[in-house]
């Protein structure tokens, strides 16, 4: 007799030592999460005779069902993990449980991680039968079981998101890249004996929603613009890519600026959907021969203009932000003549707008100090570049920070006056 029950436990003991080498191959076999579940539950019903279970698993403070077999909709409706399980920390038998959400059920199989509580699993027989349901013989081996398979899983879904992070991140330095091609390197920049360009461009994130550029319209007239769409990251980029795919093709030396204005607008409001995407924009033409700078500022910061005399003028004439309204009501059109030794200074909010911890501070007299100590833009670029630089290390910068600075060289050919 004694013989035969050494033999039985033998044979218990391979039995579920090949289950658990089973368990063991599925999850090496790396199959998907359904498939291991729709597997796992199959073994557990036919080498051990559970009927019905439920297994729930916790991601960050949300509960959600991983399994569910031999149970219904309404069985799973009843029960609030928070509510009827979350104060269990051991094995525990509720075949006489005064918990209505939990009747039917024979056991509640807490699981844990590096002591951590990572689920909870229901589990009950088919039909009563006589003596010790199996299921209830065989709780601590179901817990060894699914603590397997659940931790496998969260490794699983752990690595996965890694991946996908991953994922993001290559094509982030990608669009990164694409985007670099699309802001012009200051060495990129028209430049003649009437005018110095200089520039500089430092994307808070991996892209941004800045963009500046200056185009040589004709050979005597010169366009350039600065803009900032609103928001950041990619769907700013996408829509900074597009608008510069826009300014290009319908800047001229002859377009009238409102038109210009007026199409542009018409075009972001036809291509963007979302009521919080709009852009910010100075728009400016300068013609050689006269000496004359017109322009649109469509909501933007006010560019700088310093004279040799240390006037300076903020141009601030123009119209709301494009892509606000589907029509602009009014747009005025400012014209300034560029002397000899004028220099132009536009920006984007990210150099003027600091973090000061409990409030955003704003202000353009530190660029107003540099161009009157200065008497070159590139002297001066090099000072704003070190004062945005310091306050990048200091932690205050919180957007994208472009500056284009033009200097101009020449009088006008002749004067039309």
């Amino acid at each position: 007799m004694e013989r035969s029950s050494n033999t039985n436990i033998v044979r218990l003991y391979k039995e579920k030592m090949n289950m658990l080498l089973e368990v063991v191959q599925l999850i090496n076999e790396d199959n998907t999460v359904e498939e291991l579940m729709s597997q796992f539950e199959t073994l557990l019903k036919d080498a051990i005779g559970v009927g019905k279970m439920l297994v729930y698993t916790r991601t960050g403070n949300h509960w959600s069902t991983l399994l569910a077999s031999g149970v219904t909709t309404n069985q799973i409706a009843k029960i609030d993990v928070s509510r009827d399980l979350s104060s269990i920390d051991r094995i525990e038998n509720i075949t006489m449980t005064d918990n209505e959400a939990l009747v039917g059920f024979d056991a509640v199989i807490p699981l844990f991680h590096k002591y951590k509580s990572i689920g909870y699993v229901l589990v009950g027989d088919d039909e009563e039968g006589e003596g010790l349901s199996p299921t209830l013989k065989n709780l601590k081996f179901i817990q060894i079981l699914c603590n397997l398979i659940v931790v496998f899983i969260e490794g699983k879904k752990v690595q996965e998101k890694l991946l996908k992070q991953q994922a993001l991140k290559n094509e982030l330095k990608l669009a990164s890249q694409i985007q670099a091609g699309l802001i012009p390197h200051e060495s990129q920049l028209y430049g003649s004996k009437y005018m110095k360009c200089v520039s500089m461009y430092h994307p808070h994130q991996d892209v941004g929603g800045d963009y500046y550029d200056v185009l040589k319209l004709s050979p005597y007239s010169v366009g350039f613009c600065m803009a900032d769409v609103s928001g950041k990251g990619i769907s700013a980029a996408l829509l900074m890519s597009n608008f510069q795919a826009m300014l290009r093709s319908l800047f001229t030396s002859h377009i009238p600026l409102e038109k210009l204005a007026r199409e542009l607008n018409m075009r972001i409001c036809h291509n963007v959907t979302s009521s919080d995407k709009f852009i910010t924009a100075f728009i400016g033409r300068y013609n050689i021969l006269s000496g004359q700078m017109e322009y649109i500022n469509a909501g933007h910061l006010a560019p700088i203009v310093h004279f040799h005399d240390d006037k300076i003028v903020e141009l601030q004439e123009g119209c709301i932000a494009l892509g606000m309204l589907d029509f602009i009501p009014a747009i005025e059109v400012g014209s300034i003549t560029m002397h000899k030794g004028a220099r132009l200074v536009t920006y984007t909010d990210g150099l003027i707008e600091l973090d000061e911890g409990e409030y955003v501070s704003r202000s353009i007299d530190s660029i107003k100090q540099i161009l009157t100590e200065t008497n070159d833009i590139t002297k001066a670029m090099k000072k704003i570049e070190q004062m945005s630089d310091d306050n990048m290390k200091n932690n205050r910068v919180f957007d994208d920070v472009s500056v284009l600075g033009i200097e101009f060289l020449k009088k006008g050919i002749f004067r039309l006056h």
